[in-house]
This record gives structure tokens, C-alpha cells and sequence, in this order.
């Protein structure tokens, strides 16, 4: 049973920098696709990021591809998510999950997720 575990998130003003981190444990994190999603209050859970299992393939929002970047560390079973020039609108709590196979966007896709962790921007 793969557990995920994130952390990282916290309060920032607009224009600061964080690092989400998702600990993986009770499998070896290189079997899975990593992927960090976001849920607004009233809105639905959408795609930032994924990376293979690996770390080679990694695929971003477009939304978030300039600002954002998703890297691994298998050897310590850790993946992260580095937030540059956060806006208000970054405001949520961000969730990583995993799958078996490659990276993909969709929700559906992933068996596993963390707790989440909260992200509050402010102006």
C-alpha cells in the first residue's frame, strides 16, 4: 500500500517562492508516476504537475509551466514541487498522487493521494 504524505505548504505573499514535498512510502517510489493537483474552495481538483517514475518525463499545466517545477529524488523516496512568483490565485491545497503507469492529467488516473497540504497567497 503506498502511502503519500505532503508538506511545504503554508502562507506566502505574492511574488514568494515554495516547496511542496510529498514523501512516498510503503512501495519504491521509482515504480510511480508522481503527479501534484490543486483544489480551490468551490472548485474542481485540477493538474499542476507529473513526472515520471523515473524523473525523465515531466509534464506541466500550462497555467503553471513557468513558474512551476516538479523534480524527484528517488534514493530518498521525496517529490517536489517548486512554486516560483506565486499569485493569490495559487491559493489551495495542493495533493500529490501516484500511478503505475506514465504521467498523465487527469484525476481518475491516480490510485493514491496524500492528505494535502494548504497553500494561502496573499496579495
Amino acid at each position: 500500500q503506498v502511502r503519500l504524505e505532503e508538506s511545504g505548504g503554508g502562507m506566502a505573499q505574492a511574488g514568494d517562492s515554495l516547496r511542496l514535498s510529498c514523501a512516498i512510502s510503503g512501495s519504491t517510489s521509482g515504480d510511480y508516476t508522481m503527479g501534484w493537483f490543486r483544489q480551490a474552495p468551490g472548485k474542481e481538483r485540477e493538474f499542476v504537475a507529473a513526472i515520471s517514475g523515473g524523473g525523465d518525463d515531466r509534464h506541466y499545466a500550462d497555467s503553471m509551466k513557468d513558474r512551476s517545477t516538479i523534480f524527484r529524488l528517488n534514493a530518498k523516496n521525496t517529490v517536489f514541487l517548486h512554486l516560483n512568483s506565486l499569485e493569490p490565485e495559487d491559493t489551495a491545497t495542493y495533493y500529490c498522487a501516484a500511478r503505475s503507469w506514465g504521467p498523465d492529467p487527469r484525476v481518475m488516473k491516480y490510485d493514491y493521494w496524500g492528505q494535502g497540504t494548504q497553500v494561502t497567497v496573499s496579495s
